[in-house]
């Protein structure tokens, strides 16, 4: 109150001034509040991309590694018939060299004739999903490979986020300053996952 040139302040007008000083008289100070803010703000959003990537490689290479073993399991197959066929073949052989007349010579003949071909085309059969489980676990391993980039990418960003708490909290510059090369260096390493290096 005023009267007479004399002015008594209240409590609450003592606080409304010292807030009023803090935003003209400390500037410095809330403007880098304000950039932690957005800092951790803009970090948690690409950190939220990294880990979603992250997930949808995980969940990519899974269902490769499962790819790889459907072509596994139908070459096994493949090859358990061409060991089928080659134990047909081979009483085949034994039935015909024990035969006592010729024309049952040339039944058992024939027999292994069609035997070797058809082992031929399982043979070829097999190798193709040989081929195709191998390229399933290649494309896999690249996956997970992506994954744990991505992975690292976030772990990196979390950890500047934990720095902006910090920083905030303790007001200490370095620790701003190793917030934003934790920030960048997770952006580095998610770049890197980007191209999967």
């Amino acid at each position: 109150m005023s009267g007479g040139g004399f002015h008594v302040h209240g409590p609450h007008d003592h606080e409304l001034e010292h807030a009023q000083q803090g935003h003209s008289g400390h500037g410095e100070g809330n403007s880098s509040t304000n950039k932690i803010a957005m800092f951790t703000a803009i970090i948690a959003t690409v950190g939220a991309i990294f880990a979603y990537m992250g997930g949808a490689t995980q969940a990519d290479a899974i269902l490769y590694k499962n790819n790889a073993a459907l072509q596994k399991t139908a070459a096994s197959n493949q090859w358990n018939y061409f060991q089928a066929k080659s134990t047909k073949q081979s009483l085949a052989e034994v039935s015909r060299d024990l035969a006592p007349k010729e024309e049952d010579k040339a039944k058992y003949q024939a027999k292994i004739e069609r035997y070797e071909k058809e082992k031929a085309e399982i043979k070829r059969d097999a190798e193709k999903h040989e081929a195709q489980a191998t390229e399933w676990d290649h494309k896999s391993d690249e996956q997970m490979n992506q994954h744990h980039r991505w992975a690292q990418a976030t772990t990196v960003l979390q950890v500047a986020i934990a720095l902006a708490a910090i920083a905030l909290l303790t007001r200490q510059k370095w620790l701003e300053y190793a917030m934003y090369l934790g920030g960048a260096s997770g952006l580095a390493v998610g770049i890197l996952a980007a191209l999967h290096i």
